[in-house]
């Protein structure tokens, strides 16, 4: 069994040694990484986490900045870090979803070998799921390339935390109307849209959404495996850590005792983001 963590996030060593010159250009990352004690990683630093906790594969993302150029120069060091580390690095591009080279940025990246793109934050970026059209040549460029989009998605309720924002599921669901044949990868289990999916309207529009759970033990009860599982299947739920938020070993060993099924172990553990981001390995699933 391939054992995939299908979110998380590294830097380049430019980033994590100079923090605070990327804390002046960006508003959004001066939010989250202000703080020192705020963890940046390299992909070494993500290969060893991996090595220690059992993980096979990796889906890297970098950061959702607000400024293209330095979207690009984090999607050049993680085309670099997955071409350095093929069999553990899979990676998503980076991009300003509005802006106008978003596509031509996409594409490239596809042609680097991004499996998908993510993770966008309307926050962050200053794009509003209710106003989709602005997104339409991104969303065109995935849909052509059969790529995936991994958004950010927050909890209309509950724990605040930093990086947040208000991007919750009411509006997602608003977007998933306007593109229903772009395939989704909703970060943090969807902010709990998959609940929602208990109403037939809501389960029709996200049949292209996949979920990922990464930071759970920031948000949810580890039920919320058994229940999202109960609701919407077990080939749309991946396996996803957040690293370095959370710890990869840990998460991982949570997961195993979340009282899955025998038959739903290989496909959340690995196979569903073998399937979804088209990963190398996906023809023995």
């Amino acid at each position: 069994m391939v054992v995939v963590d299908a979110h998380t996030h590294v830097f380049s060593p430019e980033i994590c040694r100079d923090r605070a010159a990327y804390v002046a250009r960006d508003p959004w990352f001066e939010h989250l990484y202000s703080n020192p004690r705020a963890a940046l990683v390299t992909a070494e630093d993500l290969i060893a986490s991996m090595d220690a906790a059992g993980i096979d594969r990796s889906i890297i993302a970098g950061f959702p900045w607000r400024d293209p150029a330095l979207c690009r120069m984090h999607n050049d060091y993680m085309a670099a870090a997955a071409a350095t580390y093929p069999d553990r690095l899979s990676w998503l591009a980076t991009v300003v979803p509005t802006a106008p080279n978003a596509a031509e940025e996409a594409a490239r990246c596809f042609a680097l070998g991004a499996v998908g793109i993510g993770e966008l934050n309307a926050d962050a970026q200053g794009f509003d799921f209710r106003e989709p059209e602005p997104l339409a040549a991104l969303v065109d460029v995935c849909v052509q390339h059969d790529r995936p989009v991994m958004f950010h998605v927050s909890e209309p309720v509950g724990h605040i935390y930093p990086g947040k924002g208000t991007a919750t599921p009411e509006k997602l669901v608003h977007f998933l109307a306007a593109y229903p044949d772009l395939r989704v990868v909703a970060a943090h289990w969807g902010g709990g849209l998959p609940f929602y999916e208990l109403m037939p309207e809501v389960a029709s529009l996200a049949r292209n959404v996949a979920y990922d759970s990464a930071a759970s033990t920031y948000l949810y009860r580890f039920d919320v495996f058994r229940t999202v599982l109960d609701i919407v299947g077990p080939e749309r739920v991946l396996m996803a850590s957040d690293y370095p938020v959370l710890r990869q070993d840990r998460f991982l060993r949570r997961v195993r005792d979340a009282n899955l099924r025998e038959e739903e172990v290989g496909p959340v553990l690995g196979g569903n983001a073998i399937r979804v981001y088209n990963l190398p390995g996906g023809d023995a699933q």
